[in-house]
């Protein structure tokens, strides 16, 4: 069952194009998170923890992105009260004895939108995340004041807002519909650094409007200011198209969809940070354009460089090599 009426009223022409491009997206149960996983992550200083991430189910973000595909995890209006509680209560059940040091909060929104998290549910998501020594949630920049504060102040352990900045590239940039500038991210940044408060950033691999030959330049100049802006991680993303908009752009000769080479690229080309750690999402990379020869070794190449931040030479492939 899918559900094709939009959630967010549309603010611009932008908005509505976008919105009016998207397939249908699944029903989703506000009562249901919609996915969790652990992993192993390396954190600046080289030490590792193992991160369970909880994708809750809840309102969906009022921007709209040109790139974006997380609305389709989303419900259609308000996140009701408690819902997320519920969600959280039943995923660390599932995790119940299991040895964990980070909670990653993904709600496809911004945590701070009371909208999307309600204010009334963040004493108790506090009280669910006692267990670990570290809580990460995800937020646009505008939503980030007051609201981070307190959420901060009720945890036992230490926040991490995860941002996007997505690139650097000023046309790109513009056209992204994000609403953001790198001077509002600076001062996002300071106010993290101020407060005691981490930061992880999101930078896009092949965004829209790079043109292609530049798209590793770009990634890893957007990499290098969202470290100088101390990150504490920095997540280097593939664009993913699906969601219509992505589809139009490719069609035009704005956007061209990310390979393989690119994030291998990309990730070697950051290897020399040291206080910042940076890694490649490897969420869909099954479905990036690759050599169908060499790409299990190649991701598992990636996902090694992720956990050890240790250069590894390059893998050798008879056939997309020649």
């Amino acid at each position: 069952m899918t559900s094709a009426r939009a959630e967010v009223e549309p603010t611009s022409a932008a908005d509505r194009r976008i919105r009016a491009l998207r397939p249908p997206k699944p029903v989703a149960d506000p009562l249901v998170a919609h996915g969790a996983l652990v992993e192993e992550e390396r954190r600046p200083g080289g030490h590792r923890e193992q991160a369970l991430t909880v994708f809750l189910t809840g309102a969906e973000c009022p921007f709209t992105c040109a790139f974006c595909d997380l609305w389709r995890w989303t419900i259609d209006g308000a996140t009701p009260p408690g819902a997320l509680v519920r969600q959280l209560e039943r995923v660390l059940a599932e995790h119940d004895g299991v040895r964990l040091d980070r909670l990653k909060l993904y709600n496809a929104s911004n945590f701070f939108d009371a909208r999307a998290v309600p204010s009334a549910d963040l004493p108790a998501i506090a009280r669910l995340a006692d267990r670990f020594a570290s809580v990460t949630v995800e937020s646009h920049v505008n939503s980030i004041g007051p609201s981070a504060l307190r959420f901060a102040s009720q945890l036992r352990g230490r926040l991490e807002i995860a941002v996007g900045l997505e690139t650097v590239h000023p046309v790109a940039a513009a056209r992204l519909n994000k609403r953001l500038d790198l001077d509002r991210f600076a001062r996002a940044a300071r106010f993290l650094a101020d407060n005691g408060i981490d930061l992880r950033v999101f930078v896009l691999l092949g965004a829209p409007h790079v043109p292609t030959a530049e798209a590793v330049e770009w990634t890893v100049r957007s990499v290098d200011v969202a470290a100088q802006q101390g990150a504490a991680v920095v997540s280097i993303i593939p664009v993913r198209g699906g969601n219509g908009e992505m589809e139009r752009l490719q069609a035009i000769g704005a956007f061209t969809p990310p390979t393989l080479r690119q994030l291998e690229e990309a990730l070697d080309a950051c290897a020399a940070h040291r206080t910042t750690v940076v890694t490649a999402d490897l969420w869909d990379a099954a479905l990036l354009a690759g050599c169908e020869s060499c790409r299990q070794a190649r991701v598992a190449r990636l996902a090694r460089i992720n956990v050890t931040g240790r250069s590894e030479p390059p893998v050798a492939c008879d056939r997309c090599d020649r």
